[in-house]
């Protein structure tokens, strides 16, 4: 009988120890979890920023070479300082949000 009862004792503290232990973890990870989301939406945010970039600068050097104005160095060169601006656009999003 006195088995019994001590088994049912260590039993229980083992259910309150655990019991204890679990509410904390749980909020942990719930904090995480909302870091982790807002970090995955900036990231997206500057990938669509580069997206962007990258299609207006193809656009931009289409023109540019179809017009006579430019040399195609030039049409090159401008397509790159239009990526490069869209790069430092999508730091600034994921950085600075």
């Amino acid at each position: 009988m006195q088995r019994m009862f001590r088994m049912a004792i260590a039993t229980l503290a083992l259910v309150a120890a655990g019991s204890l232990v679990a509410p904390s973890t749980g909020f942990a990870q719930t904090e995480g979890s909302a870091r982790r989301s807002d970090r995955r939406d900036d990231r997206q945010g500057a990938r669509d920023t580069r997206q962007t970039g990258r299609d207006t600068a193809r656009d931009a050097k289409q023109e540019c070479k179809e017009g006579d104005e430019k040399s195609r160095a030039e049409c090159r060169q401008d397509k790159r300082d239009t990526k490069q601006d869209a790069r430092e656009d999508a730091r600034d999003i994921k950085l600075n949000d």
